[in-house]
Formats: C-alpha cells, sequence, structure tokens
C-alpha cells in the first residue's frame, strides 16, 4: 500500500458489520448523557461516534442529512439523532435515538429546575447563580458572534440584522412578525439581488473518507425510506393525532385558559420559531412566558438558560425549566402537589415543543433520500438567520441589564458581576475555553465571593 495512503483508509479497510435495533439503542442511550457543549458539540460527538469510529454512516450521506436539518425549525441536532436513527431502524429507530436524545435531559432539569426553585434562596445556591449569571450573559454575546460570522457576509444581511434589533429592542415587535418579515425580505432580495442571500457557513462538503461505511455513499435507499404519498399522509395523520388529542384532553379537563392548555398552544408556536438554533427563540419565550404570561421572573429566566448550559441534550430543553417553574408557581394541582405540577408542566412543554421535531423528519425524510444532493439555506432561511443575530443580541442586552443593575438603573452597578462577565467573555472569545468550564468556574467564583467576601 501507497505511503502517500489516508491513515484512516490504511487503517480500515472492512466494511462494519450490520447493526442490530438494541446496540443501537444503547448508543442512543448514552448520547442523551453525553451530548454537552450545544449543537456543535453534539453534532461532533454524533460525527466522531457514527462516521468516524462506528461507521455507520458516511461522510456525505451524514452531512446530506445534517443540510436537511439546518433547514427546518428545531433543535438541530436532536433531529439528525431522529434521520440516522430513522434511516437505520425505520420509524420506531428515529422515535428512539430522538427521544433518548431528550428524556436524560428532561429527568435531570426537573431535578435541578425543584432545587433552584426550592432551596434557591440558601446560601450555596445564591452564590453559585451569583458566579452563573454574568457567565449566561458572555454567552449569549458569544452566540451572536457565531451566528452573525457565520451567517452575515454582506451589508444587506447586516441591513436585516440591525432592523430586527431595532425592531425588538425599540418598538418590542413580536418575534414572529420579525421572523415573517424577515423572510420576506430574503424572498424579494433572492430575486432581486440573489448573490446576496446566498447562504454563509454552513457545514462544508463530504472530502474525507474513513473506510467503507455501513450506510455508505452508494448505498441503495431501504425500502422504508423511500417516498410514498400514502405514507406521508400517513404520518402527518399520526402526527396531527398526538398533538389534537392532548391538547383537546387538556381543554376539556381543565379549559382554555388553564395554565397547562396554555404551555400547550404557547410551545406549538415556539417550536416553529427556532430557525438559527436554541438562542433565537429565546427572546420569543421571554416575550411569552415572562411578559405575557408571568410564568416566571426575568431573573429565573436567566437561571434557567444558565442551568440548560450546564446539562446534556439541546439548548432547547431550557423551555422544561420554564415549564416546571410555572406549573410550580402556579400551583395548578393544589399547594400541597407543587414538585407534581412542575414536573407535569415541564413534560407537557416538552412534548410540544419536541413533537414537530420528530414530524420532520419522519415525514420529509423519504423526500430527502430520494436525492442524495446537498440541500442549502434558501434565500427566506437565510435573511432569518441574519435577523437571529439582531433579535440574540437584544437577548445579551436584557440579560446583562437584570445582571449589572438587578434592581434598575437608578440602584447601584453590580461591578464585581460586570468583572465576572468580562472575564467569561474573555474566557470564551480569547481563549476558546468550553461552555461548561467557563460556567463552572464563574459559580465557583460567584461562590467564594458572596459566601466569603461581599
Amino acid at each position: 500500500m501507497s505511503s502517500s495512503t489516508s491513515p484512516a483508509v490504511a487503517v480500515i479497510a472492512s466494511s462494519p458489520q450490520s447493526v442490530g435495533f438494541w446496540q443501537a439503542f444503547a448508543f442512543w442511550f448514552k448520547l442523551g448523557f453525553i451530548s454537552f457543549g450545544g449543537p456543535a458539540g453534539q453534532i461532533s460527538i454524533m460525527h466522531q461516534e457514527l462516521v468516524e469510529n462506528r461507521r455507520w454512516i458516511s461522510e456525505r450521506r451524514f452531512l446530506h442529512a445534517l443540510n436537511y436539518c439546518m433547514l427546518l425549525p428545531g433543535p438541530e441536532a436532536q433531529q439528525l439523532a431522529t434521520y440516522i436513527g430513522w434511516l437505520m431502524h425505520r420509524t420506531w429507530g428515529g422515535i428512539v435515538a430522538g427521544a433518548l436524545f431528550v428524556l436524560p435531559s428532561l429527568l435531570i432539569l426537573i431535578g435541578l429546575s425543584w432545587v433552584y426553585i426550592a432551596f434557591g434562596d440558601m446560601p450555596l445556591v445564591a452564590g453559585l447563580f451569583y458566579g452563573i449569571k454574568p457567565a449566561v450573559t458572555a454567552i449569549v454575546v458569544q452566540a451572536a458572534h457565531r451566528i452573525g460570522a457565520r451567517a452575515i457576509k454582506n451589508n444587506w444581511l447586516w441591513g436585516i440584522a440591525a432592523a430586527s434589533f431595532i425592531a425588538i429592542f425599540a418598538a418590542n415587535v413580536p418575534f414572529p412578525v420579525i421572523v415573517a418579515v424577515a423572510a420576506l425580505a430574503g424572498y424579494i432580495g433572492g430575486r432581486l439581488v440573489p448573490e446576496k442571500f446566498k447562504a454563509g457557513g454552513g457545514h462544508g462538503q463530504a472530502d474525507k473518507r474513513y473506510g467503507p461505511a455501513l450506510i455508505d455513499d452508494d448505498t441503495p435507499t431501504p425500502e422504508h425510506a423511500r417516498f410514498r404519498w400514502m405514507r406521508l399522509l400517513q404520518v402527518v395523520a399520526v402526527g396531527g393525532l398526538l398533538w389534537l388529542v392532548p391538547m383537546g384532553l387538556l381543554t376539556l379537563w381543565y379549559g382554555w385558559n388553564h395554565t397547562l392548555t396554555q404551555m400547550g398552544w404557547f410551545f406549538t408556536k415556539a417550536a416553529l420559531m427556532t430557525f438559527g438554533g436554541a438562542y433565537a427563540v429565546l427572546p420569543y419565550v421571554y416575550q411569552g412566558a415572562v411578559g405575557h404570561y408571568g410564568w416566571l421572573s426575568p431573573t429565573q429566566m436567566i437561571d434557567g438558560l444558565a442551568l440548560g448550559e450546564t446539562t446534556p441534550g439541546p439548548l432547547i430543553m431550557v423551555v422544561a425549566f420554564v415549564g416546571f417553574v410555572g406549573g410550580y408557581v402556579k400551583a395548578i394541582f393544589g399547594p400541597d402537589a407543587v414538585f407534581l405540577a412542575g414536573a407535569v408542566a415541564a413534560t407537557v412543554v416538552t412534548w410540544f415543543t419536541f413533537l414537530p421535531s420528530f414530524l420532520f423528519i419522519l415525514a420529509g425524510g423519504p423526500l430527502v433520500e430520494s436525492t442524495h444532493n446537498d440541500l442549502k439555506f434558501t434565500a427566506p432561511l437565510t435573511a432569518i438567520t441574519a435577523s437571529v443575530v439582531g433579535v440574540i443580541l437584544n437577548l445579551a442586552l436584557f440579560f446583562g441589564y437584570h445582571v449589572l443593575w438587578p434592581e434598575g438603573f437608578g440602584a447601584r452597578f453590580e461591578w464585581v458581576s460586570a468583572l465576572i462577565a468580562l472575564g467569561a467573555a474573555i474566557a470564551l472569545f480569547r481563549f476558546k475555553r468550553n461552555v461548561i468550564h467557563v460556567i463552572a468556574a464563574c459559580a465557583g467564583l460567584g461562590l467564594i465571593l458572596k459566601t466569603m467576601i461581599l
């Protein structure tokens, strides 16, 4: 063999053995507990495990699936797991992969949310969150920078980002309206100046080989993944029932204006607004959960994002925290069952948030598999992503205000929190430190300062 041959190809020459359902189940179960690091980290873990190490799917097919998931509203890493699970083991394979990506995070967040709401006033917990809150502000700023660097490539897109920031900051325009106007601007711009609305960034093309894969570049599309109109109608019908039945039961049992019913309806809409990732939908969640419904306070929203950053699973799982706190504080089952109320509300919120993600994959997967061409962002989606940058910047200012002036501009400035936020920003931007490490360091610093010095 030539010495110039790729080491990966030189070492790996044989095709992997077929993978049984329960073998895949074990991997998806493990992934649910190790999927830290947000979408980028989670996709990296799946690529390393499924493409490089196990070779269950080829690089090109992996990116083909990822590009489709990037087009969808919802958590792309969880949808990617659902897609690969479905491709390997039919519908139940997709359901298992997607559900196990979420369930560990849900259970962990229910436990942490209870500790937070029940014992948040204790010096230990208060000290930890004193350091975490400034770190979260820096993390959101980094998110705006990261998305902007990838998506905004010219002055047209910068203009959309700036207009979105002004709309939500100065005029308090609802997030869905901003998304709709940005999509319209992208559609018109894509027709008039298409070169200005080409997708920036992306995930590149497949240019590496790690040896033969179980689902390789030239592996025929399996029978269950072929597009059929009847199957599409079945998926849509079942998905509609899975939404309609619980929503109908909540309405019948509790009424339309009950907290659980409104949570189901609100987070169904939120699930369709998550273009650009979880940070993009957080302003919409804030406008509804904090501003309109009063399920939690601005400070609690910041703390919930911190908990979401430190647990495995998609960051959008912060909605489970929102549901738990709302159900707990509202005592929807009475004062003697506040934990049950929080746990049920978190579960309801998770169901209605993630159901659309499964339906998008199970309904759209066969359409994607019918062609192996890479899918790209359309002009409207490019404009939406640009608008998201302005919206996230507004979210960072909102968090910064509540962290640095917790009692309003007229009160004293929290200079210690400002120094912690600055340190977190330097760690993230200058030294490229992991988010989990930054939060852990700031939490420890906050505990020391709050309990021993301040």
